[in-house]
């Protein structure tokens, strides 16, 4: 009897997460140690935000996550990746798109010299579910990103910054993901474009179900729209909670949203923050 009401928290708890990092490490050319034991969930349908200065380990963290690695001469040395149930930390990367599991890079990649529909068509290379079913995902991708639509036959290097990252972030939907790995999608942006940009991340979660890991330095839009995060300083999570709990956090509302009761503090005080952080102490 007892073995039977121990199994059914794990199966409830397999069938929630939909992403689990447990203790994870990288390690670049052999030597050099990015990751120190970096353990993570993403819930099923759920919004998950790495918070963190340049430099923390975030963008590590998702290609770790979408093994890219290599790439980059770098390697999960320790722990486990599972992706939906799976352990996925030794597959390719072309395996794990395959499975669902996308990622849009830093930057906004997109094929400058391919127009904006054949970068969205590109997204739905993997798929064999036929023409029909693809020509009616692009018309929702439309739906979704009218100013994509208006330049559905411009060329994608000569677009703006913000049609760039929603084609970026429609060609991955191209996939049908089960979850999409955004790294830092306000670079660079406007801050309407990027509220415009995080809309359409919760519009994707509320009416596709997909899941979102987002790594982003605007900690306070982040909070804004995902439900937990984790805060990331030296390629560790230092920190991690509801998104409203990290909002109302005292460290954090200092040190990465710039509100600060009371004075303002000397630079000799700002200096030596990391002493008096409490997640350090």
């Amino acid at each position: 009897m007892s073995t039977a009401i121990l199994e059914k928290p794990a199966t409830a708890a397999a069938t929630d997460t939909i992403l689990s990092l447990n203790n994870i490490e990288v390690i670049y050319d052999h030597v050099i140690l990015v990751l120190k034991g970096v353990s993570l969930q993403v819930p099923r349908k759920g919004i998950v935000a790495i918070l963190g200065a340049n430099g923390a380990g975030k963008t590590t963290t998702l290609k770790a996550i979408s093994n890219l690695l290599k790439a980059e001469r770098g390697e999960v040395t320790k722990g486990s990746i599972v992706f939906d149930g799976e352990r996925v930390d030794k597959m390719s990367p072309n395996e794990l798109v395959c499975r669902g599991c996308i990622q849009v890079m830093e930057g906004r990649h997109c094929f400058g010299h391919l127009s904006i529909e054949e970068n969205l068509l590109t997204g739905a290379f993997t798929r064999r579910d036929g023409n029909a079913a693809i020509k009616r995902d692009l018309e929702k991708i439309y739906e979704l990103f009218p100013r994509l639509k208006q330049r559905r036959n411009s060329q994608a290097g000569y677009t703006s910054g913000g049609e760039q990252q929603m084609c970026a972030i429609g060609r991955a939907m191209m996939s049908k993901p089960k979850m999409i790995l955004l790294d830092e999608p306000s670079m660079g942006l406007a801050p309407q474009i990027v509220e415009e940009i995080f809309e359409i991340v919760r519009q994707l979660n509320d009416s596709e179900g997909v899941s979102f890991l987002v790594a982003e330095q605007n900690t306070n839009m982040a909070l804004r729209y995902a439900t937990y995060g984790y805060i990331m300083e030296t390629g560790r999570v230092v920190m991690d909670g509801e998104a409203n709990m990290l909002r109302e956090n005292e460290d954090v509302k200092e040190f990465y949203l710039g509100v600060a009761e009371g004075d303002k503090k000397s630079f000799r005080e700002v200096k030596s923050y990391k002493r008096r952080k409490r997640w350090l102490s």
